[in-house]
């Protein structure tokens, strides 16, 4: 993944809502921020697949960050 793409990623989880990102198991997670990501900015399927594997590695992370904000 790009620096540009993976900036454009954390913004979008920093936008999106606290409420939602808590209350997902991490498969339902993983998925609901592919597809709603990717509607936002649409990706070929080799970069769908990295960002695939990179939210599922950083799956805590964006629910801490999450967690942090008010």
């Amino acid at each position: 993944m790009t620096p540009s793409l993976l900036r454009q990623f954390w913004h979008f989880v920093e936008q999106a809502q606290v409420g939602r990102l808590l209350s997902m198991d991490d498969h339902t997670l993983q998925g609901w921020l592919v597809t709603q990501f990717t509607d936002i900015y649409p990706l070929e399927y080799q970069q769908r697949c990295h960002l695939e594997r990179y939210i599922s590695s950083r799956l805590s992370l964006i629910r801490e960050v999450a967690s942090d904000r008010p």
